[in-house]
């Protein structure tokens, strides 16, 4: 493997490489759990819709979407039985988009192999570097969040 020196590697590859890789392990964790009609555009949905459920606008605001683009993952998601949408108690005219007992079964499944991977992956660096990883990452999204 190439020394630091030679690594040209910008940070949007420092960044992709380890997201892909998180990627591949989630979807093979999710297939063999037996939610293999799940698709990397579906974790959108997923990160960002609490368990009590949000209105389609606010979860399109949250993913950084279209209402027609994050609709269109929405009513993907409720034809395989993943989220419903049901009234919102605050506006009987709105709906909330929430997860079923299968998404919540989807999001405990993504929480264990990504718990592994984070092991695994502490494991190979050293605890105190994956901790310094982590913390470093948190630093540089503070930045970027102010």
């Amino acid at each position: 493997m190439a020394d630091e020196r030679e690594d040209r590697r910008l940070i949007g590859a420092l960044l992709r490489i380890p997201r892909e890789a998180a990627t591949r392990q989630v979807l093979a964790g999710l297939a063999a759990a037996g939610f293999g009609d799940l698709r990397p555009a579906h974790f959108t949905v997923f990160q960002h819709l609490p368990l009590e459920g949000m209105r389609l606008t606010a979860l399109a605001d949250a993913a950084l979407l279209t209402k027609q683009s994050l609709g269109y993952l929405v009513d993907d998601l409720e034809a395989l039985g993943y989220v419903e949408r049901v009234p919102d108690a605050t506006d009987r005219r709105a709906k909330l988009v929430r997860l079923t007992a299968r998404g919540r079964r989807v999001d405990d499944t993504v929480r264990a192999v990504i718990h592994q991977m984070e092991a695994d992956w502490a494991a190979h660096m050293g605890q105190n570097n994956y901790d310094h990883l982590l913390q470093l990452l948190r630093a540089l999204i503070t930045i970027m969040e102010t």
